[in-house]
C-alpha cells in the first residue's frame, strides 16, 4: 500500500514534485508480531510510516519496566526526528501483529533536500509550527488538573472501533499516572469513578471508553467509590 506523505506534518503542503521524489525512496518492510523496529537509545536514521498492523511506542527504565506512550495503526507515523538529526531513540517500537512498515532513511532524505533545497524551507516551517504546537500542549497541560490530564491521555491513547473507543494493549495504573504526572492512587479513585458511571470498562488487555467522559471529577462524589 503507497503511503500518504501527506498526512506526515514534515510533509504537509509541499510541492508535488517533490513528494514524488520521495515517494521514490521509499522501502517497503514486513515485520513479524512482537519484532522490535527501533530500541531506545540505538542509533536512528529513519521514518517509518505504517501501512498495515499496530505499533506499540513505549519507554522502558533499567529494571526492564515499561510504559507505554502510544499505539500506532495504518496511516501513523513515527521517527520522523531522526531524519534531521540522526540522534538516539527516545523510545522504543514493537509490532503487536504482523505489520508492513514504508520506511525513508535520512541519507535519502538528505539526497532529496540537495536536489531541491527550497524543500529545507518548508521543512523549516512545518518544525517552527510543530514546536509552537508542542508549546502550547505543554501549557495548558500544566494548567489542567489530574482529572483532566488523565481524561485527554485516554481519549488521545485509544482508537475509534465500531463506534466505541478502545485503549488497547491497556497501561496499567502506574503506567497512567508516570503519564500524567499523578500519584496511582489518585488515577485508581477517578477510574472507580468514570467504571461506577459506566463511562469506561476495563478487561486484562483493554480500557474501552463507553460513552463521552464527563467534563469535571468531584473528589468528594459519593458514586467514587
Amino acid at each position: 500500500m503507497k503511503p500518504a506523505l501527506t498526512s506526515i506534518p514534515l510533509f504537509s503542503n509541499m510541492p508535488h514534485e517533490n513528494l514524488e521524489l520521495l515517494t521514490g525512496q521509499i522501502q517497503h518492510r514486513k515485520y513479524i508480531k512482537n519484532n522490535i523496529v527501533i530500541a531506545e537509545g540505538e542509533h536512528s536514521d529513519s521514518l517509518y510510516i505504517v501501512n498495515e498492523g499496530k505499533i506499540k511506542i513505549f519507554i522502558s527504565d533499567s529494571e526492564g519496566r515499561e510504559m507505554q506512550l502510544k499505539i500506532l495503526g495504518p496511516g501513523d507515523y513515527f521517527g520522523e526526528l531522526a531524519l534531521i538529526d540522526q540522534k538516539p531513540r527516545s523510545a522504543s517500537a514493537i509490532t503487536l501483529c504482523d505489520s508492513e512498515l514504508s520506511v525513508i532513511t535520512s541519507k535519502d532524505f538528505m539526497q532529496c533536500l540537495h536536489i531541491h533545497p527550497e524543500m529545507a524551507i518548508h521543512l523549516l516551517r512545518v518544525l517552527a509550527s510543530c514546536l509552537r504546537e508542542a508549546t502550547e500542549s505543554q501549557r495548558q497541560l500544566a494548567l489542567m488538573d489530574v482529572y483532566s490530564r488523565l481524561k485527554i491521555t485516554l481519549q488521545t491513547l485509544s482508537k475509534e472501533v465500531s463506534g466505541i473507543y478502545i485503549l488497547e494493549p491497556k497501561p496499567t495504573q502506574q503506567d497512567i499516572a508516570s503519564m500524567i504526572g499523578a500519584s496511582r492512587e489518585m488515577v485508581s479513585r477517578i477510574f472507580k469513578y468514570l467504571k461506577h458511571g459506566g463511562y469506561i470498562e476495563t478487561s486484562k488487555t483493554s480500557i474501552i471508553i463507553r460513552k463521552k467522559l464527563p467534563e469535571k471529577w468531584y473528589k468528594n462524589s459519593s458514586s467514587e467509590i
